[in-house]
């Protein structure tokens, strides 16, 4: 989809075009290896604005507010956080009848209309199976380790209400997905709600079961969660983005799906209704619905507001993924020539913006760009000119053990104002981050929406190794 000339006459409506569509697109995830789609974070009209899709392996993020997907290029890359708080006004029941119950159950359910008995379906269906809204839901199958449960079939959960959440840990729009997962698993868990996270992995180290069990730990994931290592229940489902939601009735029926971050008072109600079809009486009070997070309001004040899509290290997914709006690759072409080894690169005086520049030996893999030697005094730096709110960073580190990166933006220190939360701020000032894991890091956390600055990392270790930037527009919290 293209802006009018007159929106792309007048840059300040361009910014305001783009975060309506990042809101309506999500990221989306790396194209699935062998066939499978990866997304940047965009979204169909249905989807969310912020979710991922994958590049040269599976999924893709996508959201009503953010989301990834390799084939949706709207977003120009995965522009995590454009998801843009709206009221959702409650709806009256269908009947304009109310619920007998008790007074905080009405209010409860308030927004949820009367629904109408589903039969059964009948034991010879022969309809389509998949993840359309309609279709019986797709089994899940291929996984390779179950977390958090024993393993679970669809057809073992009919009667309850199922909701498959597909997700990779170091996806940014995942896991502003965790906070209302966690809040639908108190809620309904009881009533009959079955959460079953297919955690579908975007680089190879994803797909290692301690990885992913540390990650649930330390993001208090308790609902049982599938590792579809090989993507085969993602193919299943159709599906191309991180993150997906697909909702199941009692009788195993796709009844609604969404992409990406957003809508989360919709998808709630959503799932009462579900519920409600059961049998499952909402008694204990009164439910308020989520509301979506806020986009920075400078950003959507900036005339000429821009953001950084997402960039990746590794020349599977730099060039060639420009075409998805990935981006990430480094204006030098040294590499392209001596593929996974270590080749000096030199930055220019003078850096484009939204790329990533290299300066010093460093080693370009298919999935992550690696320092290609052990110094003493930060020599060796990776740049960038960035526009956003926050910064993340994917790194992971090959030998094991911990090792530290300095972080400067525009040549100075970060402060306690945009520090993001791995950061630490030594005795001397000094701003930095200690990799201790494979996993997804906060760099920046600015108070509010920065366009063009420059961003520069630097190691002396030789496993400093970046697999990818996010970058998002979301307002900061307390």
């Amino acid at each position: 989809m293209k802006p009018s000339r007159y929106v792309a006459d007048h840059p300040a409506l361009l910014g305001l075009v783009f975060v309506l569509f990042l809101v309506a697109c999500g990221s989306a995830a790396p194209a699935a290896p062998q066939g499978l789609a990866k997304d940047n974070k965009a979204t169909p009209s249905e989807q969310s604005p912020t979710a991922q899709t994958s590049p040269s392996g599976p999924p893709a993020m996508v959201d009503s507010g953010s989301a990834r997907d390799p084939a949706d290029t709207t977003t120009g890359g995965q522009t995590e956080g454009a998801s843009i708080e709206t009221a959702v006004p409650s709806q009256n029941q269908s009947n304009g009848q109310q619920s007998a119950t008790a007074a905080g159950a009405e209010k409860a359910l308030a927004a949820v209309p009367t629904p109408t008995p589903v039969p059964p379906p009948a034991d010879d269906y022969t309809g389509p199976v998949g993840g359309n809204v309609g279709d019986r839901a797709a089994e899940i199958e291929g996984i390779k380790a179950w977390l958090n449960s024993e393993p679970l079939t669809l057809a073992g959960l009919r009667g309850k209400v199922v909701l498959i959440d597909f997700w990779t840990y170091t996806c940014i729009n995942c896991i502003h997905t965790y906070p209302f997962l966690k809040l639908w698993h108190s809620r309904y868990a009881d009533d009959g709600l079955v959460i079953i996270g297919v955690h579908s992995p975007e680089f190879e180290f994803e797909k290692d079961q301690d990885n992913v069990t540390r990650a649930t730990k330390d993001e208090g994931i308790i609902w049982p969660v599938a590792m579809d290592n090989d993507f085969v229940t993602w193919r299943n489902y159709s599906n191309r983005f991180w993150p997906a939601k697909y909702l199941i009735d009692q009788n195993g029926e796709v009844r609604y799906t969404h992409f990406g971050e957003g809508k989360y008072a919709e998808t709630e109600k959503k799932i009462r209704e579900l519920l409600l079809e059961t049998g499952a009486e909402f008694i204990g009070g009164d439910l308020p619905l989520p509301t979506d997070r806020t986009v920075d309001p400078t950003y959507l004040e900036y005339r000429g507001a821009e953001v950084t899509r997402e960039l990746y290290g590794g020349y599977e997914r730099g060039y060639n993924d420009f075409l998805y709006g990935r981006g990430g690759y480094f204006k030098q072409q040294a590499y392209y020539n001596n593929p996974n080894e270590v080749v000096d690169f030199e930055a220019p005086d003078s850096l484009d913006p939204h790329q990533i520049y290299l300066d010093g030996p460093w080693r370009v893999g298919p999935e992550s760009v690696k320092h290609g030697r052990e110094t003493d005094g930060n020599q060796d730096t990776l740049s960038m000119i960035y526009s956003a709110v926050s910064v993340n960073a994917v790194l992971t580190s090959e030998s094991g053990d911990d090792y530290k990166v300095r972080v400067t933006v525009d040549g100075e220190y970060l402060t306690e104002e945009n520090k993001g939360k791995d950061i630490i701020i030594g005795s001397d000032g000094e701003s930095y981050l200690m990799v201790d894991g494979a996993r997804l890091y906060e760099v920046l956390a600015n108070s509010q929406y920065k366009r063009r600055e420059l961003l520069t990392m630097s190691s002396d270790s030789p496993d400093f190794g970046l697999f990818a930037f996010t970058f998002d527009i979301y307002q900061k919290g307390p």
